[in-house]
């Protein structure tokens, strides 16, 4: 029995990655370019490359709080090489941390066709899954921040998709549900920057199932990063967290 793949083709002094040899590759399609390539199948447009981009610096870090850096600095202080602390924190990504790209592509995606399928406007669209949300008591991912009330990230994405031509139904559909929240909720949920990528990704025609893997490739240098903060300005086995606890297991007790 034989593999198939459709990504690489590797013989010896030749290499070919969906088509193109590698060597031609190297130097004059950008990194960002090339993984569009490798999911796509094909080059990006050069607006689709400038996209892709920028999708990607907009996941690089999000500071030493979210659980995949506090388990890299925290594993690479226990003295392991740099990958196995990278490695650490890219365990920790899951559907609480890093999830939400995946899930807003997935309720997007799934909206819009119900969209053109029962004919409704965006904003039709919009207030009915908003209130379908409501009812079943669930978050609709992708809206609202622990921190910012206006994500900068999700602006600046949202003005370089409509500069490139690149935003459709999808971030119009986000835009609109954005709008429902408000009105439904009287408060603003603004659009974070994982429903930004979420909604940009789906106009890009990426299927939603990819949205871990937006997070995870810009993820990972800044995760680098991290480690390498750690390792050299840190001493190994340093206190990192408060050793005050309470403890709420049973009375101590004798031996019976």
């Amino acid at each position: 029995m034989k593999w198939k793949t459709s990504i690489s083709k590797i013989e010896p002094n030749h290499i070919v990655t969906k088509g193109y040899r590698q060597e031609e590759l190297i130097g004059n399609v950008p990194y960002a370019s090339v993984v569009y390539l490798l999911l796509q199948g094909k080059l990006p447009s050069k607006e689709d490359g400038r996209m892709m981009d920028a999708i990607l610096t907009a996941c690089i870090d999000h500071g030493i709080t979210p659980p995949s850096s506090i388990a890299s600095r925290t594993v690479a202080s226990g003295g392991v090489p740099l990958p196995s602390a990278v490695a650490a924190g890219i365990l920790s990504i899951g559907d609480a941390h890093g999830g939400a790209i995946e899930k807003g592509a997935r309720f997007l995606q799934q909206g819009v066709v119900r969209m053109k399928k029962e004919g409704k406007t965006v904003e039709m669209i919009a207030t009915h899954l908003v209130k379908e949300s409501s009812d079943q008591k669930k978050r609709i991912p992708g809206f609202g921040h622990r921190i910012h009330t206006l994500d900068p990230r999700t602006t600046r994405l949202f003005e370089l998709a409509d500069e490139l031509k690149i935003a459709k139904d999808h971030v119009a559909l986000s835009k609109a549900i954005e709008s429902s929240l408000q009105k439904s909720q009287g408060k603003k949920l603004p659009i974070n920057v994982d429903g930004a990528i979420a909604a940009i990704i789906s106009d890009m025609r990426f299927d939603w199932r990819l949205g871990k893997g937006f997070f995870l490739l810009g993820r990972v240098a800044g995760l680098t990063a991290q480690v390498y903060e750690e390792q050299t300005q840190e001493k190994p086995m340093r206190e990192m967290f408060t050793i005050d606890y309470d403890y709420t297991g049973p009375m101590e007790k004798d031996l019976p």
